[in-house]
């Protein structure tokens, strides 16, 4: 994966508040692809950025994997310590609507590994 720069934290706040109405009301329609994807990619390299290393792994399919947490590097085959989300549930968490162990409540997240829970500290990334 390629190195990238710091994230913009002002577009990072754009890009969410742009698809808060659909986050506040699940009737709203769903944002369009393109700012989807900005909302959940710069939100999770966010996390990467502020939570830097290697050890959890949380995937927001079809957007963005990123790798955050200090410890263990994980560098071959299935990481031990995984979190898949949808998109919605992940923004979700990033503005603070729900908390990880609600959505892990509701089947709203899949976690695997005893530290994949550790990004509920980081989270929410913003409060709108």
């Amino acid at each position: 994966m390629a190195t990238r720069g710091p994230v913009d934290q002002a577009q990072m706040r754009a890009a969410v508040l742009a698809v808060l109405p659909w986050l506040d009301d699940p009737r709203v329609p769903e944002p369009d692809r393109s700012s989807l994807a900005a909302a959940v990619r710069l939100s999770a390299r966010t996390l990467a950025q502020a939570a830097p290393g290697n050890s959890v792994e949380v995937r927001v399919p079809p957007f963005v994997a990123v790798q955050c947490i200090a410890g263990p590097r994980h560098t071959r085959g299935t990481p031990p310590n995984v979190v898949e989300l949808d998109p919605r549930t992940w923004l979700l968490l990033v503005t603070g609507r729900t908390t990880f162990d609600a959505a892990r409540a509701q089947a709203l997240l899949q976690s695997s590994g005893t530290r994949a829970e550790e990004i509920a500290h980081w989270l929410p990334l913003l409060r709108p």
